[in-house]
């Protein structure tokens, strides 16, 4: 059976750039996936995404150091480039934009946008300047590829909502999607940082989807959320989570909710061990 072609790999700016110039010179529209390496179904299906939405797919990897907080993962993030290669030349994409540090933050580099309301709760606190150092990134993104389309997973769904919220603020054209989340078959959420859980966390991890399912299901049914989070708290702490957030939400604003009236969210965000896991369901 041939190989499948390798899929380009772009360090240099300009060189991208030009790649996208010939891009759009014929009429394709461009699609950018950003993410910061190792890559898994959850990234495979958002590319297959956005291959629905335009006819040239780049993908980037970064691991963003600025959106990483002291005592975080940054220096154990899982990273293998020629893994992530391999899969994205599976899936056909037509560039990988894979970007060094000093490319992203030269020397003297000294702007960071700053994010608020929709940034302020859930992970916001528990993750100081988490969000304005994906912003940032996200923007330097938007304008190195100059995508029509970028798409998200909606798993990190605050990350999803600050982002679209970035990009209408200043003024961006490209259109910001968020993909569905993928899951494992028992529920767990894909996440490249699943593969720190323990095998005894990994079966306890599930339990994170299958609450935040209870909770969401009887939101739907009229409840009142306060009541109904608090019984799902004492699950997931019974369980073994040391839970930083449950919230049943507003989808637009991420305001808590009293009772649904309208689409909302139900997102949490806590820790198994040495892993901190999140998830939400729609309601």
């Amino acid at each position: 059976m041939p190989s499948r072609p390798q899929t380009p790999r772009f360090t240099d700016l300009a060189a991208l750039r030009a790649q996208v110039a010939l891009w759009r010179a014929s009429g394709a529209r461009v699609v950018l996936v950003p993410t910061m390496g190792a890559l898994h179904r959850g990234h495979l299906a958002l590319i297959a995404h956005a291959r629905t939405l335009g006819e040239r797919v780049v993908a980037s990897i970064f691991v963003n150091p600025t959106q990483f907080g002291p005592g975080e993962d940054f220096a154990r993030y899982p990273r293998d480039a020629a893994a992530d290669l391999a899969l994205l030349a599976q899936t056909g994409t037509d560039a990988a934009w894979m970007p060094e540090a000093a490319t992203m933050y030269p020397p003297g580099f000294s702007t960071r946008i700053a994010v608020g309301g929709l940034a302020d709760g859930l992970c916001g606190p528990f993750r100081p300047g988490h969000f304005s150092g994906v912003a940032t990134v996200v923007v330097k993104l938007l304008n190195q590829v100059g995508p029509d389309v970028a798409v998200f997973g909606e798993k990190d769904f605050q990350q999803l909502r600050v982002i679209q919220q970035a990009a209408a603020d200043l003024d961006h054209a490209v259109v910001i999607r968020g993909g569905p989340t993928v899951r494992e078959a028992d529920g767990l959420a894909l996440s490249s940082r699943n593969r720190y859980l323990e095998p005894a966390e990994r079966e306890v991890a599930p339990r994170l989807h299958a609450v935040l399912s209870q909770v969401a299901a009887e939101a739907l049914a009229g409840a009142a959320t306060a009541p109904v989070i608090a019984r799902g708290l004492a699950a997931l702490e019974a369980a073994g989570f040391a839970v930083q957030y449950l919230a049943v939400c507003d989808a637009g604003t991420l305001a808590p909710v009293a009772r649904v009236a309208g689409p909302a969210r139900v997102l949490a965000a806590a820790h198994l061990g040495r892993t901190r896991l999140i998830d939400n369901v729609a309601v």
